[in-house]
């Protein structure tokens, strides 16, 4: 018999609610090791809760959320998890290299603690993966945008973890920018599982292996490709993709061609 696909994630009938309100019902999602899946829909939809979900953050109402098949409650260290940009304060003094050692904290058992020499050997090494150990010692209020979601991305990197949750990591950034935060990604889609949570549908279909189609209900799980029927089903209407001078496939003709 042939080998099982390792599952990174399982998700199963999960159910969330804020009080009254249902932000999730009943999702079933799976995603093997090693996969690169991208999670879009609209405002509202349920993106940030779902990833939340993965991290143990919320408690469904219904349903189970599994890592390498233990419950999210018994893992700890396995999910690496970049928030939005804008949660983040960057008037707090702190540097860049700091900031990045925070990930670290989680190691150590004492409440007061001291970084070891191999913390922030560890920090350097993310620091120059993501294209930033020239700036360690900078304040994080004088990084620009793309500069600050690189060091947020290895701030999570700095658990060691084997999954990388991201929620919009583009939102806040220019061109090139999201360009080099794209490519880091995809290299470091060859030692760990991503879920990327995007409303940059360039992302969607030139990066990801896997595509996740969200509106509180799961309306599509599979690859990269869209049809008519899934978009307007997804948003509620109608909607007109258009992209400007980059190579995509995003709606599928009803001819069989990719257009936009």
């Amino acid at each position: 018999m042939p080998n099982q696909a390792v599952k990174a994630v399982e998700i199963e009938h999960l159910s969330v609610s804020y009080g009254q309100s249902p932000a999730l019902r009943d999702i079933t999602l799976s995603v093997n090791q090693g996969e690169y899946i991208g999670i879009i829909g609209p405002n509202g939809g349920g993106k940030s809760t779902l990833m939340k979900s993965i991290l143990g953050l919320i408690h469904p109402e219904q349903g189970s959320v599994k890592i390498f098949g233990k419950p999210v409650s018994e893992v700890r260290g396995m999910a690496g998890y970049v928030p939005q940009f804008a949660l983040f304060d960057k008037r707090f003094p702190i540097t860049v290299q700091d900031a990045v050692l925070t990930g670290r904290i989680h190691r150590s058992r004492l409440f007061l603690h001291r970084y070891s020499t191999a913390d922030r050997e560890k920090a350097d090494e993310l620091l120059e993966i993501v294209g930033m150990l020239n700036l360690k010692n900078r304040q994080i209020g004088e990084l620009s945008g793309g500069e600050f979601q690189k060091m947020l991305i290895a701030r999570a990197l700095a658990t060691e973890p084997q999954i990388l949750l991201l929620d919009e990591p583009t939102a806040s950034v220019d061109a090139k920018s999201r360009d080099q935060i794209f490519s880091l990604l995809e290299k470091l889609n060859h030692s760990m599982t991503i879920l990327l949570v995007t409303h940059d549908l360039l992302a969607v279909s030139s990066q990801v292996k896997q595509l996740a189609c969200l509106n509180r209900e799961l309306v599509y799980h599979g690859e990269p490709e869209l049809n008519e029927h899934i978009v307007n089903t997804l948003y509620g209407c109608p909607v007109d993709l258009i992209a400007h001078g980059v190579p995509h496939r995003v709606l599928k003709g009803h001819n069989g061609e990719d257009c936009c």
